[in-house]
């Protein structure tokens, strides 16, 4: 019985290794190391698994993994993207697409809408908090993923979709048939607080950030206010000329950003501001990353204004965007960059002049976080803090992510994607950058919903004291 199992598993081997049509020596590189060589074995090797496989496997899975194995032996923010998840990835970084201008979550098996963007199609149709989308163009979507669904609403502006909607109080269906145009998502908002003092919140440097600030200082400017609050925490960052726009509202004319090439090339970003007319702090937390340390360290190497807060993530890198001839894309880190002062913040972060934490309520967890920095891109069968970070948040968040061991397996994945679903986010249940920087963002206004903003606070007091 032992002399069967070993010569089964010896031709087993030996049928592999003539499938590939290389002799075994060469599938363990002893041989050949060039690149040709290499890209035949893998090609090989895709269609023994599809030959092979238990299961049908889908081809074009099988080579977008490949495809995508090779950017995650990189940074964390090299990524390759098939032509749909780059659709999603290039909405969140324009901040504009095709749509009828809903945001919408998942809610007790409905997708739903939890608001209309005011201005846009949906609000104008009459679409209202707390609709049911139940079809979309006359296919029910009730058993259809919440992205997929989003898909379906999305299209080219001036074509139709029509959606069907449940509404409470109403007897049936009710019918929309809504014109798509282009939306853009402001990542802005703004207010007057105590004092006098302007407040502006930045989510992300999307296209339409300094368009929005432009905005906000308009306005503060009409009533006459010189103290300025920019709260950054938790914006994971974005485009960095975006940044640097907003940079030249307030900081001296001169370096707002150095980006270094490994072949030595320097580009550098500058302002020509003059003269600043306001009085600034600004706010960041860990959540505080790329484009929010680029605009946050060249106000602190200027002195154009205070840094309120904590350490920020450490983000000092910068990528670029490729098309493929596939339909895919890349996002590769070609550069990392440097502070005015020739600061290096990757893996560092910026200290703020003035560290203060918000303290954090007594309740589940709040004591024994686990911490979740950002080092990696876990998916299923990662095993690490991070991946207890996450179930530990997703679970006061109200998700379903079973046991709570640091083991990433399908619940986990599952609950991490219908996370990434109900966030707007590219729904894959792999916990990507871009993903774990949300998750701080929406635990820590979760847990801090009924308590003092104490950072915010203490930037209140320094611009008063100004006076």
């Amino acid at each position: 019985m032992r002399t069967k199992r070993i010569f089964a598993a010896i031709s087993a081997a030996l049928v592999f290794s003539l499938l590939l049509g290389m002799p075994y020596v060469y599938a363990q590189g002893e041989e050949q190391s060039d690149l040709e060589y290499h890209m035949d074995f893998l090609g090989k090797l895709i269609q023994f698994v599809e030959a092979n496989y238990y299961e049908e496997v889908d081809m074009q899975k099988l080579i977008d993994g490949a495809y995508k194995g090779v950017f995650e032996q990189l940074d964390p923010y090299s990524i390759y993207y098939t032509e749909e998840e780059y659709e999603e990835f290039d909405t969140v970084v324009t901040g504009t697409y095709g749509g009828v201008g809903v945001h919408i979550s998942m809610r007790d098996g409905y997708v739903t809408v939890i608001s209309p963007i005011e201005g846009t199609p949906a609000h104008k149709a009459g679409i209202k908090p707390g609709d049911r989308v139940v079809s979309v163009d006359g296919i029910d979507v009730t058993q259809i993923a919440i992205d997929k669904v989003a898909n379906m609403m999305r299209g080219e502006p001036d074509t139709t979709v029509k959606l069907g909607i449940l509404r409470d109080n109403q007897p049936g269906i009710i019918y929309f048939e809504i014109v798509r145009k282009v939306i853009e998502i402001n990542p802005v908002s703004y207010e007057l607080k105590e004092n006098g003092i302007g407040y502006i919140r930045i989510s992300d440097f999307n296209e339409h950030a300094d368009e929005n600030v432009e905005n906000a200082l308009a306005y503060f400017d009409e009533e006459g206010v010189k103290d300025i609050i920019i709260d950054l925490r938790n914006n994971p960052g974005g485009i960095i000329d975006q940044a640097v726009a907003i940079a030249g509202h307030f900081v001296p004319e001169g370096p707002v950003v150095y980006v270094d090439r490994r072949d030595g090339l320097r580009k550098t970003y500058n302002s020509d501001l003059e003269e600043s007319k306001y009085n600034l702090v600004v706010l960041v937390n860990e959540g505080s990353a790329s484009a929010s340390e680029i605009l946050a360290g060249a106000v602190q190497d200027t002195k154009s204004g205070v840094i309120v807060g904590t350490q920020t993530f450490g983000k000092g890198t910068v990528q670029t965007v490729l098309p493929l001839k596939n339909g895919g894309n890349i996002k590769l880190t070609i550069a990392k960059y440097l502070t005015p002062s020739e600061r290096v913040i990757d893996g560092v972060g910026i200290t703020p002049d003035v560290v203060i934490e918000n303290e954090i309520p007594a309740g589940k967890y709040h004591d024994e976080l686990a911490p979740i920095k950002g080092s990696r891109k876990p998916y299923i069968s990662s095993v690490g803090l991070d991946v207890l970070g996450a179930e530990q948040r997703l679970d006061v968040l109200g998700y379903n992510v079973g046991e709570i061991d640091g083991v990433f397996d399908q619940i986990l994945a599952s609950a991490v994607s219908r996370f990434q679903s109900d966030k707007g986010l590219y729904p894959y249940g792999v916990l990507d950058l871009a993903t774990q920087e949300r998750l701080l963002w929406e635990y820590d206004e979760y847990i801090k919903k009924d308590d003092i903003d104490e950072q915010l606070q203490k930037a209140i007091e320094i611009l008063k004291s100004k006076h």
